[in-house]
């Protein structure tokens, strides 16, 4: 099967490192124009131009703190007035912020929920009425497994992550009529940035690769998925293939959730 997104236009958020880069890189490569946003002009620049060489179409990036309501707004308009539409939209922003729940202040939970809930909340919201008008709708919410299966010590992000899956599942039910179909794609141990963070910050005198392996011993399938495999996934649900497909929670994480 050859997924393709010829004709459609993406906006990817938190797009310039890991998974947002490689969703937006598969994006390009199968015919969608692209626009990325991140924080970080320099680092944003040097993503712009790694999609753009193997893209199909165009290939855009402006900065956005997606936790600042300014800063969606005034992206929206310039991806819009580039691109013309935006026929798929990834909310993928924001870390991994865990600790025990006495030492959360309100400061660190109102920062992830502007990040990663407020964030997508306010980027639907300008989506939602041009792709229902057009009766064709892409949503991606990256979330992770801890979505499904919290532990003491994750708060704030595990909280957050749960918050985003029943978001995705009360907007699945407004944009089916529409034709608009959301889902959420729940990270489980990927090589990402945040594992070359991990790796520097734990483990510094080990070999990145041994770092990869040991953590990867852990996952069923034996190793950690890399970031093409989360991307193809997210292509697939983005395409005509997917059209039957709204509303769900889809691990991508090599069996290592405890829940289905």
């Amino acid at each position: 099967m050859e997924i393709r997104l010829d004709g459609r236009s993406a906006l990817v958020t938190g797009g310039s490192k890991g998974l947002g880069l490689a969703m937006a890189t598969e994006f390009a490569r199968s015919g969608a124009d692209v626009a990325i946003l991140a924080r970080d002009p320099k680092t944003l620049e040097a993503a712009r131009a790694s999609v753009a060489a193997t893209a199909k179409g165009r290939v855009v990036a402006y900065p956005c703190d997606v936790g600042k309501a300014e800063d969606i707004a005034g992206a929206w308009a310039k991806v819009n007035a580039e691109l013309g539409k935006i026929d798929i939209l990834v909310n993928n922003a924001g870390g991994s912020i865990r600790g025990r729940i006495e030492d959360v202040t309100d400061q660190m939970w109102q920062d992830d929920l502007d990040v990663k809930f407020f964030g997508a909340i306010r980027f639907i919201r300008l989506a939602f009425p041009a792709m229902k008008e057009r009766k064709w709708g892409r949503i991606i919410n990256v979330l992770s497994i801890a979505a499904k299966a919290q532990v003491g010590g994750g708060a704030p992000t595990e909280v957050t992550r749960a918050a985003g899956m029943a978001l995705t599942k009360v907007v699945a039910g407004e944009g089916a009529p529409h034709g608009v179909l959301v889902n959420a794609l729940l990270v489980g141990s990927i090589v990402s940035d945040q594992v070359v963070r991990g790796h520097r910050s734990r483990a510094p005198d080990m070999k990145f690769e041994d770092y990869v392996k040991m953590r990867g011993e852990k996952i069923p399938l034996g190793r950690m998925g890399r970031p093409e495999e989360f991307a193809n996934i997210a292509c697939f649900l983005a395409s005509d293939a997917g059209s039957y497909i709204t509303g769900t929670a889809l691990n991508v994480d090599g069996g290592m959730s405890p829940v289905v």
